[in-house]
């Protein structure tokens, strides 16, 4: 019996403690952070489109610089801030894959680059690239073998 209520007064301590999320506050945030690292990517689209490069290219050419910042703003150690404030809206656009794969390669940096960075890189995005090149083959040969 003593148990019992020793184990309800510590659930309802627990919940005394635990933060509650401002959830108006943290979408307007998420939704103003990812809306400015996509409008900046549209910026980078069409710069590159009006050097001359057509649509795949552009395409391909802004994935390309917008996983770079993503990458060196997470080696400088921005990227980690932008995301504590703005939560989702700096992990859906392509830049917060790049600092999927970055951030646990910087955070075993210490243990060299080999047995570090190389080996830890992958650790988090890892089994998300597995997911996505096994099933887009499964795809690719279902529709090969299924469109004849």
């Amino acid at each position: 019996m003593k148990r019992e209520l020793d184990e309800e007064k510590y659930k309802e301590y627990v919940q005394n403690k635990i933060p509650k999320p401002n959830y108006i506050k943290n979408s307007i945030w998420a939704f103003f952070v990812g809306g400015i690292i996509c409008t900046f990517a549209q910026f980078v689209l069409n710069m590159f489109k009006n050097i001359g490069l057509d649509k795949k290219e552009a395409n391909t050419a802004t994935v390309i610089v917008m996983v770079f910042l993503g990458a060196f703003l997470t080696g400088l150690g921005v990227y980690d801030k932008i995301g504590k404030r703005a939560g989702a809206g700096s992990i859906v656009p392509i830049t917060g894959f790049a600092n999927s794969i970055v951030s646990p390669a910087m955070e075993f940096k210490r243990e060299g680059y080999v047995f570090g960075v190389g080996a830890k890189m992958f650790s988090l995005a890892g089994p998300v690239l597995v997911y996505g090149f096994s099933s887009s083959v499964i795809i690719g040969l279902l529709y090969f073998f299924l469109k004849k």
